[in-house]
C-alpha cells in the first residue's frame, strides 16, 4: 500500500467511473479541481459543471451503463487508464468499447484534465443511418485489406 495522494486520487477516479450514476455525480468536487477538463470525442468540458453536464448528458442517454478499468499505467507526472465501456445508447443501440484515458492529477491527488481516445467512427458514426454508408465505401477504399 501506498501513502501517494496521487494514487489515492486514481484509485477513487475509477470507482466514480465504475460506479457512474446520477448520485455519483455529486463526488465531482471532491475528486476535482475546479478547473477540471475532461474531453471525449463528443465534449471537451471545462470546470466542475461543465463536466457535470457531459456526463449527466451521457447517463440520460444509456441504458445498462457499465465501466470497467481493466489496466492502469501510472507515471510520475500521467496515469493510463484501459476501459471498456458497455450501455445500450439511444439512437446507436448496444455499444461494447474498449478505450483508454489520459489522467493528469494535482499533487493531492485530484484529477485535473481526464482526455478519453476510442473509435467513435466505428462505434458511432458508421452505425449512423444517414451517414454509415458513405462513410463505410470511404472505409473500404482507403482500407488495404476488407473490413470485417
Amino acid at each position: 500500500m501506498t501513502d501517494d495522494p496521487r494514487q489515492h486520487g486514481l484509485d477513487a477516479w475509477v470507482d466514480f467511473f465504475e460506479t457512474l450514476s446520477v448520485e455519483a455525480l455529486d463526488r465531482l468536487p471532491a475528486l476535482t479541481v475546479p478547473e477540471v477538463r475532461f474531453r471525449d470525442p463528443f465534449n471537451d468540458a471545462h470546470g466542475r459543471d461543465a463536466v457535470r453536464a457531459a456526463l449527466l448528458h451521457t447517463l440520460n442517454g444509456c441504458r445498462d451503463l457499465r465501466f470497467t478499468v481493466t489496466h492502469r499505467l501510472f507515471a510520475p507526472d500521467l496515469a493510463i487508464l484501459r476501459w471498456r465501456f458497455q450501455a445500450t445508447v439511444t439512437g446507436i443501440g448496444r455499444m461494447d468499447v474498449i478505450g483508454t484515458s489520459e489522467v493528469r492529477q494535482a499533487p493531492d491527488g485530484r484529477v485535473a484534465e481526464h482526455i478519453d481516445h476510442w473509435d467513435s467512427g466505428e462505434h458511432v458514426y458508421l452505425r449512423l443511418p444517414l451517414l454509415g454508408a458513405p462513410l463505410r465505401l470511404i472505409r473500404r477504399r482507403l482500407g488495404a485489406a476488407p473490413p470485417d
